[in-house]
């Protein structure tokens, strides 16, 4: 028997009748710019009546007018239920004033394992926040499939373990579509300064900067403020997800409630964001010159020497325009040619020169194998900096460049690296390595690398040495 999910909010937040909304949608989307950028992966966009948000929500779909995405995975914060779990609709068809879309069954099927992630159609009876971004998205793509998923109470294990289910099976005909408004109810002027730092925290690209910035201006007694964004958890599940799949964001467009209805009492805020994947053509090509390795490696030197006199991270003035490029890095730490802390992180939106000074810390200090550097031990510490250019996800362990490649392995929330030099440095086979790594370093069974469940990626780095 073939089930659709019926219209909700038709009607209410958009009108009821297909030409009138027709004409609605086509008068927002050609006010719309279109970013000159690659087509995003991600989109933020609001769910507010249309007459409100319908404009700024234009302005994200805008960037995929036309594109040839074949499923949109719809992410949202249910308004009017609340369970543990991650709710995914396995309706057939959901319907529209414009007419019937189809869900991916095949991959709903995948996603959904009857205890964290549950079909489950009552969370999405009577909400209204994946239904407002699906007539959009039925002006501007065709033929295409939805996943339409509901959040409400989940826990960062969810997260992590929905973020990792969706990246392992996405792939370019596949678009994810996140839903939410932002401030609710205070006036505008507050508003405008309250979401302005949302918006910093989600273009940030980490998801505990995000939170904890939510969590401040939720407590800040705001006047007015009942939420900053009431699909935190969608938005904080798009982060989880843009990580894995070397995402960065930026804002397209932003506008509260009175600028339509000139109330500036109480409004709501709205932001049409976008996530690109990295390019990395140049990386390929980039090299650090022995200039600018010299100040990375000083980098690592006056952060650690300046964070045992005053305590604080030290300011650094930094010369080289290579620096500033968001790349990752590994900073390895050794005594006497011994191991003393290994800590690293992945391209981001951060310049390098932040992230050394952040991973020289973590290596001295937060690596949970060894005790805290001591003052008298920076005399002779000998520092490897790694520079590590972004993630590529392989779907076959045989295609690992022993010795060229690092490797990321993940499964059901663990996760383990390896630096390319490892295997140089132990003489280890390519069994040898992966091996190693699924059971020393992510806990996990260690031919769990042959496991089609078991994510792999693979990164570059240029590597150098200094005391």
């Amino acid at each position: 028997m073939t089930t659709f999910r019926q219209p909700a909010v038709s009607g209410l937040f958009y009108p009821k009748e297909k030409r009138q909304l027709e004409e609605q949608i086509l008068s927002f989307l050609k006010k719309a710019k279109k970013e000159d950028l690659e087509k995003p992966k991600i989109l933020i966009v609001p769910h507010a009546g249309i007459v409100y948000s319908g404009q700024t929500a234009a302005f994200g779909f805008k960037q995929v007018e036309g594109q040839d995405f074949k499923r949109v995975v719809l992410l949202g914060a249910s308004h009017t239920s609340w369970f543990s779990y991650a709710a995914v609709d396995d309706s057939d068809f959901w319907l529209t004033p414009l007419g019937q879309v189809a869900l991916d069954k095949d991959f709903i099927d995948f996603l959904t394992d009857g205890k964290y992630i549950v079909k489950d159609k009552r969370p999405f009876i009577n909400e209204h926040c994946l239904e407002v971004e699906l007539i959009f998205l039925q002006k501007v793509l065709t033929d295409f499939t939805i996943v339409p998923i509901l959040l409400s109470e989940a826990d960062d294990f969810l997260i992590e373990k929905l973020a990792e289910k969706i990246a392992s099976k996405i792939d370019d005909k596949t678009l994810v579509v996140v839903s939410s408004d932002l401030s609710h109810y205070p006036p505008d002027e507050v508003a405008k300064k309250a979401d302005q730092k949302t918006i910093e925290a989600i273009l940030s690209g980490e998801r505990e900067i995000f939170e904890k910035k939510i969590f401040e201006i939720e407590n800040s007694g705001l006047l007015g403020l009942e939420t900053a964004a009431c699909g935190q958890k969608a938005i904080s599940l798009a982060l989880a997800l843009a990580k894995r799949l070397g995402v960065y964001f930026k804002l397209i467009h932003y506008s509260t409630s009175a600028d339509v209805s000139l109330d500036f009492s109480r409004v709501v805020g709205y932001a049409a964001i976008g996530g690109y994947l990295k390019q990395n053509k140049d990386d390929e090509n980039f090299f650090l010159d022995e200039k600018v390795q010299k100040e990375a490696l000083k980098i690592v030197k006056d952060t650690l020497q300046g964070f045992f006199k005053k305590g604080v991270i030290p300011k650094i003035k930094v010369k080289s325009k290579s620096l500033f490029k968001n790349l990752g890095c590994f900073v390895t730490l050794k005594k006497n040619g011994k191991l003393r802390g290994c800590i690293g992180e992945f391209p981001s939106d951060k310049p390098l020169w932040q992230v050394i000074q952040k991973t020289a810390l973590a290596s001295a200090f937060e690596d949970p194998r060894f005790f805290p550097l001591k003052k008298e031990e920076l005399r002779g510490l000998e520092i490897e900096i790694s520079i590590v250019f972004p993630l590529k996800k392989i779907d076959d362990w045989q295609k690992i460049k022993l010795g060229m490649d690092g490797v990321l392995i993940e499964k059901e929330g663990r996760r383990g690296v390896f630096l390319p030099q490892v295997a140089k440095e132990t003489g280890w086979s390519l069994e040898e390595f992966l091996e190693n790594l699924c059971l020393e370093k992510a806990g996990l069974p260690k031919d769990c690398y042959k496991d089609p469940k078991t994510n792999i990626y693979v990164f570059r780095v240029q590597s150098f040495l200094g005391k």
